[in-house]
């Protein structure tokens, strides 16, 4: 595979002729794929256009090693759990891949980073081993080169510090925080913000009683002041993320698509702004696999946008035993 076309992607014919030369690249390189494609009948011989491939359900990081390269991985990120078998493993055999998608994509949609101090609040995360979403905010923070950029665990009366001297000095600042964290600093620590943009992420994590979005985003903006709170849209078994600059849209990069399939039909995709279970293409995750049918619920628009609207009951999910091996 020639990684760099994927990443210089720019129009749709473009992301259709990549997208079908990922799909026969795992089918033949990955097992579990294969199996699954096989199961379904659905080799490259019979899919001609990409609405055709099928997403693998998710639940399959949690039982299988999902790979289209059979070297030992650089990196295993792994999902939040309960038990060592409710965690995803996402076996990565080439970190300068997910380096470079993750990077792509901030600059798509935020400029080059280092014209941000990146302040992290993200104790669920740093609470473990494993993380994609600390290696990556890791990697930002570095790259920043900003003196305050940094992690910030459960000092939030520091952050607040910090927040009220970057203010003061007008710098560019960007604070990702996991939303019970910055339930907790909206409550204890508000303060109007003028020069920071926040972007909420991973949601409540069992701390918190869950909110439905435009709740949990009218809190953070009343207590920060701000017409609108950011979103990041990744997960443990993708390479990629999709951002949102306000009222949960979010928008992928070139080398990502969301569509939707029918909930009582997963192998059936449906049209734009019926509510879905959520599929995402992401050819950055070429050497593991690209076609991902997910366990959440939302809804796609004509112009590429997309929304998330809740997850799946388990009594919910459909087609995620279609196979047993």
């Amino acid at each position: 595979m020639d990684i760099q076309q994927i990443f210089s992607i720019s129009n749709t014919q473009e992301f259709e002729t990549v997208t079908l030369e990922v799909f026969r690249f795992q089918y033949h390189n990955n097992r579990v794929y294969k199996s699954y494609c096989d199961h379904l009948k659905k080799s490259p011989s019979h899919v001609t256009h990409s609405s055709e491939i099928p997403f693998l359900p998710i639940e399959f990081f949690k039982s299988h090693r999902i790979t289209s390269r059979p070297k030992t991985p650089e990196a295993i990120f792994e999902s939040s759990g309960t038990t060592l078998a409710s965690t995803s493993k996402h076996h990565v055999s080439d970190l300068k891949i997910y380096e470079q998608s993750f990077r792509k994509g901030f600059t798509t949609f935020y400029g080059p980073v280092e014209g941000y101090c990146i302040l992290a609040l993200l104790p669920s995360y740093l609470e473990r081993e494993g993380s994609s979403l600390v290696y990556m905010v890791n990697d930002l923070v570095a790259r920043s080169n900003h003196p305050d950029s940094g992690f910030y665990l459960h000092n939030l009366q520091a952050l607040h510090q910090k927040l009220i001297d970057l203010e003061k000095k007008q710098t560019k600042t960007l604070l990702i925080g996991v939303s019970f964290a910055l339930m907790d600093l909206a409550e204890k620590a508000p303060l109007a913000l003028k020069n920071t943009t926040i972007m909420e992420t991973g949601g409540m994590k069992g701390r918190r009683k869950e909110l439905i979005r435009e709740e949990l985003h009218q809190i953070l903006k009343n207590a920060f002041g701000v017409r609108h709170i950011h979103s990041e849209y990744g997960m443990t078994e993708l390479l990629s993320q999709a951002y949102s600059h306000g009222d949960g849209i979010f928008r992928t990069p070139p080398w990502m698509k969301i569509s939707t399939r029918d909930t009582e039909d997963p192998l059936t995709l449906q049209s734009h702004t019926k509510t879905g279970g959520i599929n995402i293409i992401d050819l950055a995750n070429v050497y593991s696999c690209s076609f991902i049918a997910t366990q959440d619920l939302g809804k796609t628009y004509s112009d590429g946008s997309f929304e998330i609207m809740g997850r799946f009951d388990n009594s919910d999910i459909r087609g995620c035993n279609l196979m047993v091996f």
